[in-house]
């Protein structure tokens, strides 16, 4: 969190040189040459890329998650053409055509300063070599860093390794005599990049039952000259009172460009929920949840019984329902002071220009705006984006240093109706599918 950042005068001039490298038209990556997608065919036999950055991985409970990744001079780590292939399934579907960063915008509470982390302060440049030890059991990637600062700018950065996560299910029969019971997997993938003071861990985690978590977490070090705050602005660090290291939030923004079943043209539903109290006769309060098919541009805010789904346009599961990855939104608090936090998500129609949620570098046409929030004007869907916000406020406390620990914010994308059965579900129970009966 910023409250590790370098000092307030130091990052002001680094800004000043960082945005002048924009003017001068600076933006790079490394990996496989991926052109910006379109509207795709059916999703390849493997991932697109050569073999260097390829990420395939077949979890010991039999799920397969493919992808390719590449570096982006601003962005940091980038997957594409990621599918998954439960057990039962006779080929991959795909996911997702691009899966990345959209921004790290860090505003204080103080008015001072604020930073855009990824196109503003060079959060592509930190990247940091990885010790065997923090990549356990699993392989660390060579990386190569576009236009990178270093003598050297290759750096083992790139973590592949997979994880227990504790219980993925258990059912006990009602005769009690068998208990089903696994251990869920996960394919991990994640990088650590420093900025100023601070390290963030961004974490991609693909789960053997079909979800994926997005996760980023600040770690590293308070700044030692950064006490000034005023009461109601920060948090008193240290012994006594008079030292009081500056509040801040940082909110985290990841851009996905689904391409379900490999086609970019999914459809968006928002589903909510409303309850009504028991009327007479009523044992209980009734929910009922109703549909709307989102077919433009949207800011919509998450809250209770509120939850929206991408769904393809092409591709069903053996039961004959359409296959869908359902939005869970992790804890979030909602910064209001800017125009593009002031949503949770943002849904817009794909742009090859519109790469970062704010101070995005290029040049999208007369009128287009910098910020997420300024591109949705109304288009039609028909090759959506989503955009996930999910905030953090920081106020420092005398744990956090030191180091400080991990704080991790982020969300989720849950299959619905992918497959037709739990992926992981064992053979003993494949014939318990929709309305069963026990067998006599």
């Amino acid at each position: 969190m910023r409250v590790n950042s370098h000092s307030k005068a130091r990052t002001r001039a680094a800004v000043g040189l960082t945005v002048a490298a924009l003017a001068a038209g600076a933006t790079a990556g490394a990996g496989p040459a991926t052109a910006q997608p379109k509207a795709a065919p059916a999703a390849p036999t493997a991932a697109d890329c050569s073999a260097a950055y390829r990420i395939e991985q077949k979890l010991s409970t039999g799920t397969t998650w493919r992808m390719c990744w590449r570096y982006d001079g601003k962005a940091g780590l980038v997957l594409e053409n990621i599918s998954y292939q439960p057990k039962g399934e006779p080929k991959q579907i795909k996911v997702l055509n691009s899966a990345r960063l959209g921004q790290i915008h860090v505003p204080y509470d103080d008015g001072n300063v604020e930073y855009d982390d990824l196109t503003g302060f060079d959060f592509a440049q930190g990247l940091m070599n990885l010790a065997p030890g923090e990549c356990p059991g699993g392989t660390i990637k060579t990386v190569k860093v576009p236009d990178s600062w270093n003598e050297d700018p290759n750096v083992k950065g790139l973590c592949t390794t997979t994880r227990s996560r504790g219980h993925a299910y258990r059912m006990q029969g009602d005769t009690a005599n068998k208990v089903f019971q696994a251990e869920g997997k996960d394919l991990l993938v994640y990088t650590v990049n420093q900025v100023g003071w601070y390290e963030y861990m961004t974490e991609w985690r693909f789960q053997d039952d079909g979800t994926i978590t997005m996760n980023v977490g600040a770690t590293g070090s308070l700044s030692w000259d950064d006490y000034d705050a005023g009461d109601g602005r920060g948090w008193p660090i240290g012994k006594g009172a008079s030292a009081k290291a500056t509040s801040h939030s940082h909110n985290a923004f990841w851009r996905l460009d689904f391409a379900l079943d490999g086609s970019t043209k999914n459809n968006v539903e928002q589903y909510d929920s409303t309850v009504t109290a028991p009327t007479r006769g009523q044992r209980a309060p009734t929910t009922k949840t109703t549909r709307k098919k989102v077919t433009k541009e949207l800011a919509g805010d998450s809250k209770a019984y509120r939850w929206w789904r991408m769904v393809s346009a092409t591709g069903k599961n053996k039961d004959g329902h359409a296959r869908s990855y359902e939005i869970v939104p992790g804890p979030t608090t909602k910064y209001p002071g800017r125009g593009y936090t002031k949503h949770d998500l943002y849904v817009t129609q794909y742009n090859k220009c519109e790469l970062f949620a704010s101070n995005n570098p290029g040049n999208c046409g007369a009128g287009a705006g910098r910020s997420v929030d300024k591109w949705v004007n109304g288009q039609a869907l028909t090759h959506p984006v989503v955009w996930m916000n999910i905030g953090f406020h920081h106020i420092a406390r005398d744990e956090d240093q030191q180091p400080m620990p991990v704080h991790w914010q982020g969300f989720s994308i849950a299959p619905r109706d992918v497959t037709a059965m739990n992926p992981l579900t064992p053979a003993e129970l494949g014939r318990q599918n929709g309305h069963w009966r026990p067998r006599s």
